[in-house]
This record gives C-alpha cells, sequence and structure tokens, in this order.
C-alpha cells in the first residue's frame, strides 16, 4: 500500500520585487536631484539681477496669473518679460553713457570756441541741447554774423572754419549724422527757374557736410541731409527773421532702442 502512495511535490514560486539598481527608486530620487539643481541656479541667477528683475519675480510668485503691475511682466505674451526688462535696463543704461559724452563734447566745443577769439562772437548763436533722436548743435545768423549771404548756399570763410572745428569733435564718436538747412520765409527773387528755399536750404545743409567732412567726419557718417525752407520757423511771429536762418546737426544716439 505504500507503494502506491504518491509522492507530493510542493513548487514554491519565488516573485521577485524590483529592488537595488534593477527599480525604479533611483529615477524618483535623481528626479529630484534635478530639480533642486534647477530651483538652485534660478535662485542664483535673481541673485544676480537687478532691483527691478527681483521685484518683478518676486511678485509674480505672489501673483501667478499675472494681473499684478510687476507680476505681469513676467508673462509670456505682449508684455515685456524678465529678458526684456533686462534689456530694457542695459538699454538705459547705454543712453546714460551717451548723454554723458554728449555734454563732455557739449563743453568740448563751447570751450573751443572761447579760446579763439575769432570765434567769441559767435558763442551766442550757437545752441547745444539734447533732444529726443541725440544732441542738436543749431547755428542761428544774427544780423552781426550771417552764414550765408541772402540766397547763396556757400559759407563764408569764418563759417566754414567754424564747420571744420565742430566736425573735428564730432569725428571722435562713430554716432550718425542728420544734417538740416533752415531759411525765413523771404522769397527768393531768382527769375527763369525754379529755384526755391527749399533747394536754397538743401544746398546749405550740403556746404555744412562738406565742411564737418572736411574737419573729419567720415562720409559714413552722414546718415540724412534735409532741406525745410521755411517749414520749421524758430520765430514763427516773425517769419522774416535772421534766426530763423539757421544749420542745424544733429548727432543721433548711437544706441538703437
Amino acid at each position: 500500500m505504500a507503494d502506491d502512495k504518491k509522492n507530493i511535490i510542493i513548487v514554491k514560486k519565488v516573485i521577485k520585487k524590483g529592488g537595488g539598481h534593477h527599480g525604479g527608486a533611483w529615477k524618483v530620487a535623481y528626479a529630484d536631484f534635478v530639480t533642486a539643481m534647477m530651483a538652485l541656479f534660478i535662485v542664483l541667477w535673481v541673485l544676480g539681477q537687478n532691483d527691478d528683475i527681483k521685484r518683478a519675480v518676486s511678485n509674480y510668485f505672489q501673483d501667478p496669473t499675472g494681473y499684478s503691475e510687476f507680476g505681469k511682466n513676467v508673462m509670456i505674451g505682449k508684455n515685456a518679460g524678465v529678458i526684456e526688462m533686462e534689456k530694457d535696463g542695459d538699454m538705459r543704461h547705454k543712453k546714460e553713457e551717451e548723454l554723458k559724452k554728449f555734454e563732455e563734447m557739449k563743453d568740448e566745443i563751447m570751450d573751443e570756441l572761447g579760446d579763439d577769439e575769432n570765434y567769441i562772437p559767435l558763442l551766442d548763436q550757437i545752441k547745444i541741447e539734447v533732444v529726443e533722436d541725440g544732441m542738436r548743435i543749431e547755428m542761428v545768423e544774427s544780423s552781426k554774423n550771417i552764414f550765408f549771404q541772402i540766397g547763396s548756399a556757400t559759407l563764408n570763410d569764418k563759417s566754414n572754419l567754424l564747420m571744420q572745428m565742430i566736425g573735428s569733435q564730432l569725428s571722435k564718436i562713430p554716432n550718425k549724422i542728420a544734417i538740416e538747412g533752415h531759411t525765413d520765409s523771404r522769397p527768393l527773387n531768382r527769375a527763369g527757374d525754379n529755384y526755391t528755399n527749399f533747394e536754397l536750404s538743401t544746398d546749405r545743409a550740403n556746404s555744412a557736410r562738406r565742411a564737418i567732412v572736411a574737419g573729419g567726419v567720415t562720409e559714413g557718417q552722414i546718415d540724412e541731409i534735409r532741406g525745410y525752407a521755411d517749414k520749421r520757423l524758430r520765430d514763427k511771429s516773425n517769419p522774416y527773421s535772421l534766426v530763423n536762418r539757421r544749420i542745424s546737426i544733429t548727432v543721433k544716439y548711437h544706441i538703437k532702442e
């Protein structure tokens, strides 16, 4: 009867569970590490930025939807982002540096004029100011000193030397230059042709261009030549006033916004 009994074989299956380097736990840990490193890099980057960017980032986390004044500055879209804010700050800084150069050049020009007895009488006729496009040097005629004879586009000797001196100063910077010619409202008495104050003002601007180029300005710096005739009167109450007859040289910002 013992021979009739069968041996019972018990088979145990071992179910292997993932673990060690063969499992997926390391992936979670690695992802946490990468996230922490990214956060660290962001913090370090923010610490190196100016106050405007720090304030924008801070307000963004307080108001992620971007409705606050500063929070929306880091949103993607029509509003300037953090990178744009950084660029704007850099542009402002460079523009301020150019303004300082303009002020220095203004002082140099006026000092050079004051050191030469020939130019002292012209000091009141040289107007230098910072305008929207850059620095404008304006040479205004008066009853005591004129740059051009009536109806002529030829600079007199003293005015030509003055323009060359200004050109010598402007040659020190790479900025583009626009030259404007302006006349009074006195009509030209030139029978038989169509030569008007527009042509005259343009020719006078070109005379100024040739003079400052002779002083050292390169032709590549000349960006525009304009003849406005009497359409930009300095003294609108008296269209025939000599102060309306002038040459304007605008030194444009080298930094473009």
